[in-house]
């Protein structure tokens, strides 16, 4: 654990302290007193939520707040998802509803998972604390804490409940308290926006959880599956646990005609200062469960109708190869792609960007040749920088005389021997201008292509610090590059004369 985030904790435990400091006691009450009220409060959980937290739940609950606590703490067996925006307390109820089920020895072994463990301990942390300081709870259930077994990641207390903190990755095969194996997982906090960036970093995280985390369950025994967490990406565990879950409960900050799901804290204008001081993308993501993956460089990015071939002077196939000889979602992607440009405008007329073996990279560039059929001419190229060109001499080069040997027709590749700058500064130097000016378009037709589709997404994602592939964008940058030159050469360049430059020219010395 960083210093920061000692200090974090510590401050969390002074807030807490001082809260509880506040919360009245009946210290009158005498243990016949205390037991009769103790079995009517836990009739009602919400009640009994509303007794012994007060500072937590210091504002009434919304009637999705009283839904979910129902469901969570009255069914044995269940998977449930919460997706609440920010601001309206996912965590603080899942805590409540747990420490009731282990106060009224309804479980008996709580897992509390997260994405480290260090945020999976910041998560146990007011668990820990309410069974120390909580007076409320200390008079109607005893003491909790149970020294010998009272760690920050690990503590069992007197009433016999387990509660352990795991990060994503650790080893939980074979966790027991006592005979009985966890009855409670709760993730929270799971997903990052850097992991959901990353799909073998989310296949990961989520096989971790299905594979390891969960079959620690009993299968005999009715155990509790609880996430809390927002849809921060396409594809992230809180969506994939969602779509297994029993119930998912999917509340923003507004409801569907725009007003405060919980109006009892957060007022409309209250609302409005938050989201008016933060993006819109980022605003969509954390308090509308609607994640906007665009990034901030390519905005535009227009679908438009392409011109007949024939039209274009020439177009270009430019190939952007991996090392990798794998289909493996580990591996690189391959791009290649068919570019053109017409009266100022750039054409992304039709390509190919995936994971795929060096002969079928190979292939593609005969398959956009046929698509092209002879209307225009079409000039090949492929990135070989210099430490490229041994792969480009020694693995395409006989792959592309196997291919022409095949379909029985000649194509030659030119190396492109430019030396190249920082990937993503040149990508964002060449491109970015093009796309704020509107001056490319890409292929309609090919909008439901998953080539076409991955193109637009790397474009997207696209950040200089490149958190996603960028194969795709580099592929069209090359080609882009190529266009340029290629123009340059084949149109005459035009001399001015000395003479001509100072003729007619009142300010010539």
């Amino acid at each position: 654990m960083t210093a920061e985030d000692k200090k974090a904790l510590q401050r969390w435990a002074e807030h807490h302290k001082a809260l509880l400091a506040d919360i009245h006691v009946e210290s009158w009450l005498s243990k016949r007193d205390i037991e009769k009220q103790r079995k009517a409060l836990e009739k009602d959980p919400v009640e009994w939520i509303r007794y012994f937290f007060p500072k937590y739940a210091k504002y009434d609950f919304a009637p999705f707040h009283v839904r979910a606590i129902h469901r969570i703490i009255e069914h044995d067996e269940w998977y449930e998802v919460l997706s609440w925006s920010r601001e309206l307390a996912k965590s603080t109820v899942a805590m409540f509803c747990l420490m009731y089920l282990a106060l009224t020895k309804r479980k008996r072994f709580f897992v509390l998972a997260s994405a480290t463990e260090t945020s999976a301990i910041r998560l146990l942390t007011p668990y820990k604390l309410n069974f120390e300081s909580n007076p409320r709870l200390r008079q109607f259930y005893g003491e909790q804490v149970n020294i010998g077994a009272w760690t920050d990641k690990d503590f069992t207390t007197k009433g016999g409940a387990r509660f352990v903190a795991l990060g994503a990755g650790s080893a939980p095969r074979g966790a027991r308290n006592e005979e009985v194996r966890p009855d409670v997982i709760y993730m929270d906090d799971y997903d990052t926006d850097e992991d959901c960036r990353n799909p073998e970093t989310l296949k990961k995280k989520w096989d971790w959880f299905e594979g390891a985390l969960y079959p620690t369950r009993s299968i005999s025994e009715p155990t509790l599956i609880l996430w809390c967490g927002n849809i921060i990406a396409k594809d992230c565990c809180i969506k994939r646990a969602g779509e297994k879950a029993r119930h998912w409960d999917i509340v923003n900050i507004r409801d569907k005609n725009g007003k405060s799901t919980w109006p009892q804290k957060n007022t409309e204008e209250q609302i409005d200062t938050v989201l008016a001081n933060i993006s819109q993308k980022n605003a969509q993501a954390e308090y509308f469960n609607n994640p906007v993956s665009e990034g901030t460089i390519f905005h535009n990015l227009p679908y438009g109708k392409i011109p007949p071939l024939s039209k274009f002077r020439f177009l270009v196939i430019y190939g952007d190869p991996a090392y990798s000889d794998s289909k493996k979602k580990a591996s690189s992607t391959k791009a290649l792609w068919l570019v053109g440009k017409l009266k100022g405008t750039y054409y992304i007329i039709k390509g190919y960007l995936a994971r795929e073996l060096n002969a079928t990279f190979i292939g593609w560039y005969f398959d956009l040749m046929d698509y092209v059929s002879g209307k225009a001419t079409v000039y090949c190229y492929m990135e070989n920088n210099k430490l490229q060109d041994p792969f480009f001499n020694h693995v395409f080069k006989p792959l592309l005389r196997e291919e022409c040997k095949k379909r029985k027709r000649d194509l030659y590749i030119k190396g492109d021997e430019r030396k190249k700058t920082d990937k993503a500064t040149r990508i964002e130097a060449n491109l970015e201008p093009i796309d704020r000016n509107g001056a490319w378009v890409f292929n309609e037709q090919e909008k439901d292509n998953p080539h076409m589709q991955e193109l637009k997404e790397q474009f997207k994602l696209f950040e200089m610090h490149l958190p996603y592939n960028a194969d795709g964008p580099d592929c069209i940058e090359g080609a882009v590059t190529i266009i340029e030159g290629k123009t340059v050469e084949l149109e005459p360049a035009v001399t001015i004369s000395y003479q001509e430059i100072n003729e007619n020219n009142p300010y010539r010395m």
